[in-house]
């Protein structure tokens, strides 16, 4: 008898949730609590590491068509706020097949996923919320916003950084904490003021002053851009208006020597601000027939560039290890033994990483006197530090 799993969230890994269990011979539904049609800006833009497109291949979806609206972004450069360059890396790859990491806008990426998922005949229901569950022996029954239970085998908790599977699974928490910086971010569509590099796909990631601004070119002639201004309280509803958000934007990168007030001032809309949330170690990813998959069971900062490809890892690894036994529980508790350790390193590297952002002056110059030397160090004779989390494969 064929098993049914519900998928609470329609982002990267509900929607990869369903195609892999639906390639395991599930049947599987998708629930998604924003309505038809709405976009889910935060963030703007994202990566796709080498390790999760290996990882959309092991599904046999092909990358290229999956982020045909992205493009490859193999090098990052790092610049200091004077505007010296202090180092260029690679931002992961190339794979074996010659594949590199690849940027691309949410909103794309989201929609390329779930017209696959439709193209497979997996049902997708918006403006459904998870509001609960109760488990029996042989099921799950989930309650939505929209009315009405559903009952299943399985229910994947995917609804995100403030889930609410999470939230039942774990009645003590954690609860995400804001970590003192917001974000913006945006998408040049006017001409920019200034001298920069428009290689297309070199990302650039520059220590300003006063916040940390990241660009790079795309291959039509814009600019992808975020910004990570520091804020000791986080930001609600009505702190900015769009013009104010975008004129406090260009005033803090102003005294800097890298173009991002130039960058700013070429875009319409800065998008934002949003808040940077960090959430604690998770105590329990699954109970008998509920999981956690992707910023539910572990968020993943922003500065590691792995948000996106570890939730496609885990609904990955989550489907194989349903499909090697018919005992749920069994297949879950298999799931957690495998993703757990792996993702805690992950997120605990990119909260190292993050940490640079808001170095005081003092950090600043040691920074940038020092990072140089430790990148010709850290990749001589062709060495990657981050090999561990790129070459990966699940």
């Amino acid at each position: 008898m064929t098993k049914t799993a519900l998928i609470a969230g329609g982002g990267i890994a509900g929607t990869v949730a369903a195609l892999a269990l639906h390639r395991a011979g599930w049947q599987t539904r998708l629930f998604e609590s924003r309505p038809a049609g709405v976009a889910d800006e935060r963030g703007a833009f994202l990566t796709v590491a080498v390790n999760g497109l290996a990882a959309l291949r092991a599904l046999d979806l092909d990358p290229a068509k999956v982020l045909a609206a992205g493009f490859p972004t193999p090098s990052m450069a790092m610049t200091a706020a004077g505007g010296r360059r202090l180092a260029v890396l690679p931002l992961g790859g190339p794979a074996a097949d010659g594949t590199v990491t690849t940027t691309i806008r949410r909103a794309d990426l989201y929609g390329a996923l779930r017209e696959v998922a439709i193209e497979h005949g997996i049902p997708i229901e918006y403006d459904r919320r998870l509001t609960g569950y109760r488990e029996e022996a042989s099921r799950v029954t989930a309650t939505f916003t929209g009315g009405g239970e559903v009952s299943g085998d399985l229910l994947v908790g995917a609804d995100g950084l403030r889930s609410r599977t999470r939230e039942i699974l774990n009645p003590d928490g954690p609860a995400p904490t804001y970590l003192g910086l917001l974000n913006a971010g945006g998408f040049t569509s006017g001409e920019i003021d200034a001298d920069l590099d428009r290689t297309p796909g070199l990302m650039h990631m520059a220590f300003g002053r006063k916040a940390f601004f990241g660009w790079v070119p795309a291959p039509d002639g814009s600019v992808w851009w975020f910004a990570n201004p520091p804020s000791k309280t986080p930001s609600g509803p009505g702190d900015f208006t769009p013009s104010s958000w975008r004129a406090h934007l260009i005033d803090l990168f102003a005294d800097d020597g890298f173009p991002a007030a130039a960058i700013i001032r070429a875009t319409d809309v800065a998008i934002g601000p949003w808040n940077t949330d960090d959430l604690r170690r998770v105590p329990v990813w699954h109970s008998g027939r509920v999981v956690l998959a992707g910023d539910a069971a572990h968020a993943v900062a922003p500065s590691s560039g792995q948000g996106a490809s570890m939730a496609i890892e885990d609904a990955v690894v989550l489907a194989r290890c349903l499909s090697e036994t018919d005992d749920v529980a069994a297949g879950l508790a298999g799931y957690e033994r495998i993703r757990r350790p792996r993702v805690e390193k992950v997120v605990a590297a990119g909260r190292r990483n993050g940490s640079g952002k808001t170095a005081g002056p003092v950090g600043a110059a040691i920074r940038d006197a020092m990072l140089p030397l430790m990148m010709k160090m850290l990749f001589r004779n062709g060495a990657n530090p981050q090999a561990w989390i790129l070459d990966h494969r699940v």
